[in-house]
């Protein structure tokens, strides 16, 4: 974006300043991964640049790690673990959410405000008192240790995600869509699948990449509630820091920020396509 003609020269100073400022900002949340991404190359068992690396010579970089993370059983498993806790929580907490967010867009919701509260409370209690909450309850119930119990953990986490953004996105939302299919004698259902969902399917999915991203990346609950067989791979990073450093895990590391990008992107398109639909930006 360029200077706006009308600007005074302190103005001009002053977006200097602040688009040097964002840009350090800036440098500063992505730095780690400019060093984690080159070092997951590295053809020596180490943390730091070689001085191959640092000559760009061909013999200092390799794909050894890669390779090992493939070929591990121990990690195939824990990101397998990942995938079917993240994809199962998300479903769950995908249809708890949007039926919630259904019924705080309706006018004759009683105590909106204390219900909303309330479903979003995961977000502000801290991690680690939900996990010694859900560790307790759990226990009683005989959910510790299973596939279950790490799975509605996760919902429990991620439904808040799904509430905030369907009912951000059923704010603008006209209404007169609905009467107008009931005095066309559509009945409530129908007139869910055919009128409301289409126009909320975008943040139906928005929520839903969110409540995956906080299940895939989640490691307190897991760390309370899981077994052996509900390793997951950020429980397993975890392991191997502590017990055996490897450049492995700046292999898996790599990955999961490759998936990251891909989930923001796919975030950033349906943004814009909602505000398409609702008339915010040009089409």
């Amino acid at each position: 974006m360029g200077m706006p003609p009308h600007a005074t020269n302190a103005e001009k100073v002053w977006i200097w300043i602040f688009r040097i400022f964002c840009t350090l900002v800036f440098i500063f949340l992505i730095g780690p991964l400019l060093v984690i991404i080159p070092l997951s190359f590295n053809a020596e068992p180490y943390f730091t640049f070689s001085p191959k690396m640092l000559a760009f010579d061909p013999e200092g970089y390799s794909l050894r790690w890669y390779a090992d993370f493939f070929n591990s059983d121990r990690w195939m498993g824990s990101i397998y673990n990942s995938f079917f806790i993240a994809i199962c929580a998300t479903l769950v907490s995908t249809v708890l959410g949007t039926v919630a967010a259904l019924g705080l867009s309706s006018r004759y919701m009683p105590y909106r405000s204390v219900v909303m509260g309330l479903l979003i409370s995961p977000m502000i209690v801290p991690l680690i008192i939900s996990a010694a909450a859900m560790f307790f309850f759990y226990s009683k119930i005989n959910l510790v240790q299973t596939y279950i119990g790490v799975i509605l953990a996760h919902a429990a986490l991620g439904t808040p995600f799904v509430v905030i953004t369907v009912t951000s996105t059923l704010m603008g939302f006209d209404h007169s869509l609905t009467r107008a299919a009931a005095n066309l004698g559509a009945p409530p259902i129908r007139t869910f699948f055919k009128v409301i969902l289409p126009l909320v399917t975008p943040g139906v999915i928005s929520g839903a990449l969110f409540a995956f991203i906080t299940s895939f990346d989640e490691i307190v609950v897991v760390l309370f509630i899981s077994g052996p067989e509900q390793r997951t791979a950020p429980i397993q990073m975890w392991s191997g820091i502590r017990e055996q450093i490897s450049p492995t895990i700046l292999a898996v590391a790599t990955l999961l920020v490759c998936l990251s990008i891909v989930l923001l992107t796919t975030l950033e398109l349906l943004r814009r396509r909602n505000e398409r639909l609702r008339g915010l930006s040009p089409g």
